[in-house]
């Protein structure tokens, strides 16, 4: 695990991880036949602004190899897989009948994406309500926070670590 927390180990596999979920979620889109709904879409912003920040933050750790800027970046990491717990598990909260829906997450149900191509109908929104599938009692969007959630906090297990000296930097701070 000490290796993980390694410089730009760790941003690095939060990349990895956040590009492989969005790449699973337009996986069930295109392959499952499984349209997104608006809650759907606003979990993989989370990624994709992961995704910016931290690419952007190893670029700029680069310039600078500042302990204390890997400290922050690790947090703002951490804080923003955080974001993603919220909004998964708010997702699953209205999947349950537990939350009410946003505005606009009250579809008609699930589109056939290749139906898109119409342009003269107009677009159905799927139901941010109906989950297509549970696996171990969660859908997607719970797991979704699941894994999230665990990203978290090794973030802030990595921000400590480097925060006390477990990472070799190449420049004092």
């Amino acid at each position: 695990m000490r290796s993980l927390l390694k410089d730009w180990k760790w941003p690095a596999i939060a990349v990895a991880v956040s590009a492989f979920m969005l790449a699973a979620a337009h996986a069930f889109e295109t392959f499952g036949h499984l349209a997104p709904c608006p809650l759907c879409l606003r979990q993989r912003e989370v990624y994709w602004a992961l995704i910016a920040m931290t690419l952007t933050g190893l670029v700029l750790w680069r310039l600078v190899p500042k302990r204390r800027f890997l400290v922050a970046l690790n947090m703002m990491i951490g804080l923003v897989f955080v974001v993603g717990v919220v909004v998964a598990f708010y997702h699953s909260g209205v999947e349950w009948g537990l939350l009410p829906p946003p505005a606009g997450c009250s579809g008609e149900g699930p589109i056939d994406p290749m139906a898109i191509q119409d342009f003269s109908k107009p677009m159905q929104v799927p139901s941010c309500t109906d989950a297509p599938f549970y696996i171990l009692g969660l859908s997607m969007a719970g797991w979704n926070g699941v894994i999230s959630a665990i990203m978290a906090v090794l973030s802030f297990i990595a921000a400590g670590a480097t925060f006390r000296g477990a990472v070799d930097m190449t420049a004092a701070d």
